[in-house]
């Protein structure tokens, strides 16, 4: 095994031992991180939504899905998924253009360029977590049926991811103060004599 695999493993026995732990949780503390969990997604969705009708109407709905793609259930997390969706849509959207400017909408030989262009590209950044959403913002810049300037769809939607991303952030933050009290106050009852 060689040296850099090491972390990998270790992330990955990591990652498996944090979801058995969460599995194993009693009903009504997997229930209160549920509820944090689930108002962080709607709270952040709706503020991407309406933050994103204000600046692109038309398809706010992806300022939306981006807050959703980067909210979890730490914050830490969050800000990692959310700097990954904003790199990887950045990088898309210049494969994208490039591809479009190559080959034009739907050109195959492009899309394969662009496609792997950009996931190359994020591996030799030493960001390989945005490839994914590189490859499919290039998809989408270069295979969803576009008029106007060839940036045009690029630029929205890094716009609207960025929004999203902005949105799960500022409200990640604030759920995750809100859960550290919460929790707080439910380990100060729990320490109160007479309590089991």
């Amino acid at each position: 095994m060689h040296d850099d695999e090491r972390p990998v493993r270790r992330l990955r026995r990591a990652q498996g031992l944090l979801e058995r732990m969460v599995r194993a949780l009693p009903p009504g503390k997997r229930a209160r991180v549920g509820l944090f969990i689930a108002a962080k997604t709607m709270a952040s969705a709706c503020v991407a939504y309406g933050a994103g009708q204000w600046v692109h109407p038309h398809e706010a709905f992806w300022a939306a899905i981006s807050a959703i793609a980067v909210t979890q259930p730490h914050y830490g997390d969050t800000r990692g998924a959310g700097r990954d969706r904003v790199l990887g849509t950045g990088l898309g959207a210049v494969a994208g253009v490039l591809g479009l400017w190559i080959g034009g909408n739907g050109d195959f030989l492009a899309f394969a360029a662009a496609l792997f262009l950009v996931t190359l590209a994020s591996w030799a950044a030493g960001v390989g977590a945005a490839a994914r959403v590189g490859g499919i913002t290039t998809a989408i810049v270069m295979l969803v049926p576009s008029t106007g300037p060839l940036w045009d769809v690029a630029a929205f939607r890094l716009g609207e991811v960025v929004i999203g991303t902005v949105s799960a952030l500022m409200v990640g933050w604030l759920v995750a103060r809100l859960e550290g009290w919460v929790e707080g106050r439910h380990r100060h009852a729990d320490d109160r004599p007479g309590s089991a």
